[in-house]
């Protein structure tokens, strides 16, 4: 059932918003700094390419200010355009009946498009 749901989701936004994750790396990978945080957006893309059987769990040992840091500039490379994105069309999905689990699954994402860092994807 996941390999359906995953299908029609890429028809519902997760083309565009893998897209979008891939321009905010290409953008974080223009210094060496940025690799590890382009890095992890890359790993973002293709859990929202095939976010159905798959979620995210929050390191344990994610504390500090590193975490934080790396949240803050991801927020200016890209972060808020992406939520944006996901809250748009989470709405427009869930306006009929067959497109809620597909709006409420952008919902989700938007929470992650806001602070990616010390999280981990996780099969369920």
């Amino acid at each position: 059932m996941s390999i359906v749901g995953n299908i029609i989701w890429l028809l519902f936004g997760g083309i565009i918003i893998a897209i979008e994750y891939v321009i905010g790396s290409i953008v974080l990978m223009v210094t060496i700094v940025g690799i590890p945080f382009g890095i992890q957006t890359l790993k973002l893309a293709g859990l929202t390419l095939w976010p159905f059987g798959r979620d995210t769990r929050v390191h344990s040992r994610a504390s500090g200010c590193l975490y934080i840091l790396m949240n803050v500039l991801w927020l200016i490379c890209g972060g808020i355009c992406i939520a944006i994105t996901h809250v748009i069309l989470g709405l427009l999905l869930c306006i009929t009946i067959i497109g809620i689990p597909f709006g409420l699954q952008h919902f989700k994402l938007t929470a992650l498009a806001l602070t990616p860092f010390g999280r981990d994807i996780v099969k369920i």
